[in-house]
């Protein structure tokens, strides 16, 4: 398969709506009808080493970055309950979404081959956008790293 097109600052973001984890359903646009930039992030797999230590960063700055306007997006392939079992098990407070047919992935370009332990697989690219209320992305980051990327995003965005 050929890797998906990626996305940068400046395009469209494409719309989705996803299902949570508490059995509710996220529509990007509705939140960005709202005014909010949106920080949606892709990350391989709930319960694993390097994305639970992203998924707690978020939840350890959710507070700092609602207060500077942003709401934050965790986009995953696993289903909504072993999403449920991530947030209980980690006390994660940041909104967790499902795309179990990875239609989403494609769309930002986060799916498709990358380096892992040396070899080449085709797998979730962890990776990073920032939507502007006007449905624009503002920051578009691919192969981010799972420690200290939350950190670097606040720094990027002058959130403290």
């Amino acid at each position: 398969m050929p890797e998906d097109q990626r996305l940068a600052v400046g395009d469209a973001a494409p719309d989705f709506t996803l299902a949570t984890d508490t059995g509710g359903e996220v529509n990007l646009y509705d939140l960005l009808e709202e005014g909010r930039k949106v920080i949606v992030y892709f990350y391989p797999a709930a319960m694993t080493p390097g994305c639970t230590t992203q998924a707690c960063d978020f939840t350890d700055s959710l507070d700092a970055l609602q207060g500077a306007g942003y709401t934050v997006l965790g986009i995953s392939k696993d289903s909504p309950s072993k999403l449920a079992k991530f947030r209980e098990r980690d006390g994660l407070t940041l909104t967790l979404l499902s795309d179990p047919e990875l239609a989403v992935h494609h769309a930002y370009g986060t799916f498709g081959e990358k380096k892992l332990y040396g070899k080449i697989v085709e797998g979730v690219i962890r990776s990073t956008f920032v939507v502007g209320p006007e449905g624009k992305i503002e920051v578009a980051q691919y192969n981010v790293k799972a420690t200290g990327h939350v950190a670097k995003l606040r720094r990027e965005l002058s959130v403290a």
